[in-house]
């Protein structure tokens, strides 16, 4: 998977990109087939902020954004935001339950 970093307005220390790129890898696991990962960090007026794309299969694209006083408190935001999005979309139906919710054993 491809996972691009972009700084606009200031630079990003390599601490951050090393970050940035276990952080991708973990929600990369919750996607189905990602492709690529576009992270940008921008800091305007003291505030910083983080956007983080993940393209998946199919031309799916999860966006999440957020703002704080720092990059790295920005960008844990934005993990929690999208980590949400993955377990909305991801979740898969259970199997074995009945169409009333009873499980198979207690028929």
């Amino acid at each position: 998977m491809e996972t691009t970093i972009t700084a606009r307005h200031g630079e990003i220390p390599e601490a951050l990109r090393t970050r940035v790129a276990r952080l991708v890898e973990r929600l990369a696991r919750l996607a189905t087939r990602p492709t690529a990962a576009h992270v940008t960090f921008d800091l305007e007026h003291q505030r910083a902020t983080a956007e983080l794309r993940l393209v998946a299969a199919r031309g799916v694209v999860h966006v999440a954004s957020a703002a704080a006083a720092d990059h790295r408190t920005a960008l844990d935001r934005v993990a929690a935001k999208l980590r949400r999005q993955l377990d909305k979309r991801e979740i898969k139906p259970r199997r074995g339950a009945g169409r009333a919710g009873r499980s198979p054993r207690s028929a």
